[in-house]
């Protein structure tokens, strides 16, 4: 293990620290737990946005704390999900009198907590709705998506409800547009190589020199092939048609693109992929409304990357080309 570490069982807590002083104007922690972040500027009256999860994936989750996009975020250990009690306190934080939608992975461990953070939240009178992301079309087949794991394409879900909260919407409204952005994101991702969770000092799976595995989960969760690298245009064609067979694009439609990095991966060979992507839905009369590249949801030092498509009508194209800002993430009007 090669890392700038201190002591490894401080990783997470000293990375935290370290945000916090970066950024002491736009975000803050609540109940003496710098695990429980929230934005420092709360807006009276607006439904109130959390999420959480374990931390290795930056900026997942907690970078999209910030304006237009969520309120608070409950920050787990790498690869674990943060307590029920971290979750509830994140949640009587940003509450401001309209209730809190909880956005989170499909993760039994953070089902777990948010449901236990939901019920603490309950007894103390604020309205809690959740919405659970599981776009990741490799961890189950079509018809049982409610067993898929939540991936990149949860920052979509993000920046919808996101904007959908800051317009004024109610807490029933935003999680319409949370649940709307959810069913109409799909992902697809590769690993090139394994990752270090600090406090076991050493890699977490084992994949050969010139190998890859399509459809591998964020902590290294098994895909649905391994084979020999392939070229870049490859890769993409593979990955590209599970996600075009699960949704009938026709001349005309519209998408958002999201090719993320997952850690390791040069921002030049994402851009390489991209070129793929865009010749492929070009092709079929597809246009792109928007597209991220970079990395947004990471799996330590990962070499690999994902693709996430976000089929657009009105509202969503309205909500998603919205102003957001964080220390993480920042978006002008589109």
């Amino acid at each position: 293990m090669k890392k700038f570490l201190n002591a490894p069982e401080d990783f997470v807590d000293e990375m935290l620290d370290g945000i916090y002083r970066a950024h002491p104007k736009q975000l803050s922690y609540v109940a003496d737990d710098r695990r429980c972040m929230v934005a420092a500027r709360r807006v009276p009256g607006k439904v109130g946005l959390a999420t959480g999860g374990g931390s290795g994936h930056l900026p997942l989750f907690l970078g999209y704390v910030g304006a237009g996009l969520l309120d608070g975020a409950a920050v787990g250990g790498v690869f674990q999900s943060p307590s029920g009690d971290q979750m509830f306190e994140v949640t009587k934080a940003i509450n401001q009198g309209a209730g809190v939608l909880y956005i989170y992975g499909n993760y039994s461990g953070d089902i777990l907590n948010f449901d236990m953070a939901t019920e603490m939240a309950e007894i103390e009178d604020i309205r809690v709705l959740s919405v659970v992301g599981n776009d990741d079309v490799a961890s189950s087949p079509l018809g049982q998506e409610h067993k898929r794991r939540g991936v990149a394409g949860i920052f979509f879900v993000f920046k919808a409800a996101g904007a959908a909260a800051t317009e004024g919407m109610s807490l029933d409204e935003v999680k319409r547009v949370a649940d709307k952005a959810k069913a109409n994101t799909r992902t697809m991702g590769v690993a090139l190589t394994p990752c270090i969770v600090p406090e076991v000092g050493h890699a977490t799976f084992s994949i050969g020199e010139r190998e890859m595995e399509i459809g591998m989960g964020i902590h290294g969760e098994p895909g649905i092939r391994r084979g020999e690298l392939l070229k870049a245009d490859a890769v993409v064609d593979e990955m590209m048609k599970p996600l075009l067979a699960e949704r009938a694009l026709q001349a005309g439609d519209e998408v958002a693109v999201l090719i993320n990095g997952l850690g390791a991966t040069p921002k030049e060979e994402l851009y390489v992929l991209f070129r793929r992507v865009s010749a492929i839905l070009t092709e079929r009369g597809v246009s792109i409304f928007h597209v991220y590249i970079g990395e947004f949801a990471t799996s330590m030092e990962m070499a690999g990357a994902s693709i996430s498509l976000l089929y657009l009508d009105d509202e969503l194209k309205r909500l998603v080309a919205a102003p957001a800002a964080s220390p993480f993430f920042e978006q002008a009007q589109l």
